[in-house]
């Protein structure tokens, strides 16, 4: 079968780039602009807000139950990937579906820890700094980790991924790939 099938909806689509650039500004003004570095974190914490209701309402591919696994299936897949076996997923695959969740659960963090700064019962207590400081980088790592996996799969399964990410289509299933 050749061609294109459409697999992101609008909404991941402008989710995904939206939280890209929420947190890189977010990232780049923590030191230089205050009231910039708390809108970015507001529209990230909305995003994920978002995101999270998407998650269960959306469309067949941004739905979690579409792509979130048992860890036996995540295990299973990371095995896969060391060997060279791995099946390419229309959706996300099971490692990629693991990590959007911990990119989302760290996010949501982030942004919480981020507002309670803000809060006149949090504001000073160094716990609360130190957490968002550490989800920060925890999100920075994630995210690299996220960017080499979409490289290895896009790799091995001859397949530009971020430019599904732009266009929401990908190429249509071949025999052996899961839909």
């Amino acid at each position: 079968m050749n061609g294109k099938v459409k697999v992101w909806d609008p909404l991941v689509r402008v989710f995904h780039w939206g939280l890209v650039l929420s947190f890189a500004v977010a990232w780049l003004s923590a030191d230089h602009g205050r009231t910039l570095h708390q809108w970015a974190g507001y529209a990230a914490g909305g995003l994920i807000a978002l995101r999270l209701v998407w998650g269960m309402l959306g469309t067949r591919y941004a739905r979690f139950s579409q792509f979130v696994r048992s860890p036996a299936a995540i295990v299973r897949y990371l095995g896969d990937i060391a060997t060279g076996r791995e099946n390419r997923y229309l959706g996300h695959n099971p490692a990629g579906g693991i990590m959007i969740v911990a990119l989302i659960v760290t996010m949501g963090a982030l942004a919480t820890t981020g507002w309670m700064m803000t809060t006149d019962q949090f504001f000073g207590y160094e716990w609360v700094e130190d957490s968002h400081e550490f989800l920060a980088n925890l999100l920075l790592a994630l995210v690299g980790l996220h960017i080499a996996g979409v490289a290895l799969a896009g790799l091995r399964h001859r397949e530009n991924l971020v430019a599904a990410m732009l266009t929401g289509r990908k190429r249509a299933p071949e025999s052996g790939d899961i839909a």
